[in-house]
């Protein structure tokens, strides 16, 4: 009767109300007037009838999503989530009247569009260090054409310089400093013609040091020959540029000097003969003084010391001299090794 009976009389000890001991195990656990602690555990207890309002309005610990990017966050941490919200609106530090603006979105509105932003003058790299709101820029250039005109063409003159510095550094470090030059005539049929149809035409190796540090030298090529060789020989020559090291060198230049045309015939089937010719230079000849910087290859001086008739037309067909359509000339100079160390 006191503990089992389903129709037994049951006082609820939290609103005062009787019930069946049958309905007061439903009655349990939903009583409005029970205390109860808030289910989000900020630490508050109140009767369970207030419990809802208090979870959606009052609780610190409540979610509530941010009004500017839609996110949850517990609603004691949401004042400092406004402080990064990416969304969150914010006034333009230019005051350029615009708007609120989405904080992520101010980089943007700061580089592109706001009309305040203080902006460089787009010929900045040419020298002009003007620096004014963007809404005047269109200002400042129209009102500067001729100025900025001045100081592209200045940019450009300073440019083609570098580059023409950077391209002899290129040459130089291209050049070989090993006193021999292997030089590769290719496509050596069409330039023989050319040189038949042109007429004392004289083609250039690459330039290459007697050694590092030493003199710069030059070969030249007559394919159909100069001089007493006009016509049917091969003339080769060779000539002393103005290099960065002569100021540092004795002079005139003295050193042996060999040419060879080279027998491109397989080694495992016959012995190559190359044509080779050497001399030794007159120091009394003007070429080989010092060179003046102003000294050029169409210059008469820098025709340079060789042979006019190195090897006839005939001669050349007898052998591989011409192979895959090429020739291959070597020039040597022979340095002493005291002057190389």
């Amino acid at each position: 009767m006191q503990h089992d009976c389903p129709k037994r009389k049951v006082r609820c000890e939290f609103c005062g109300n009787d019930f069946t001991g049958e309905a007061y195990e439903d009655h349990q656990g939903s009583c409005p007037q029970e205390s109860v602690y808030c289910e989000n555990k900020c630490g508050a207890r109140m009767m369970r009838r207030v419990l809802s309002q208090h979870s959606l309005a009052e609780c610190p610990k409540r979610t509530q999503p941010c009004p500017y990017c839609n996110k949850e966050f517990v609603f004691d941490t949401i004042q400092s989530h406004q402080y990064q919200c990416p969304r969150y609106p914010i006034t333009c530090p230019n005051q350029c009247g615009i708007g609120s603006i989405a904080r992520e979105d101010l980089n943007g509105h700061l580089k592109e569009s706001c009309s305040s932003a203080l902006v460089l003058c787009p010929f900045k790299e040419s020298g002009c260090k003007h620096r004014c709101p963007k809404i005047g820029m269109s200002r400042h250039l129209e009102e500067n054409m001729r100025a900025h005109l001045s100081m592209m063409s200045s940019l450009v003159t300073r440019q083609r310089q570098e580059i023409l510095d950077l391209r002899k550094q290129v040459e130089e470090l291209s050049v070989s400093s090993e006193g021999i030059l292997i030089w590769k005539i290719s496509d050596y049929s069409r330039k023989l013609q050319e040189a038949k149809v042109r007429g004392n035409f004289e083609s250039f190796s690459p330039p290459f040091y007697t050694h590092r540090y030493g003199y710069k030298l030059q070969v030249s090529a007559f394919l159909n020959g100069n001089g007493s060789g006009e016509g049917s020989y091969l003339s080769v020559y060779i000539r002393v540029l103005p290099g960065e090291y002569d100021n540092l060198l004795e002079w005139p230049f003295s050193y042996r000097v060999t040419f060879s045309l080279l027998d491109q015939s397989d080694p495992s089937l016959s012995k190559p003969q190359h044509i080779t010719e050497t001399f030794n230079p007159d120091p009394n000849w003007k070429n080989f003084q010092k060179p003046s910087g102003s000294r050029n290859s169409l210059d008469e001086s820098t025709l340079g010391f060789g042979y006019p008739k190195f090897i006839s037309h005939e001669d050349i067909r007898k052998r591989n001299y011409v192979r895959d359509n090429a020739v291959f000339l070597r020039a040597s100079v022979d340095i002493p090794q005291k002057i190389i160390a």
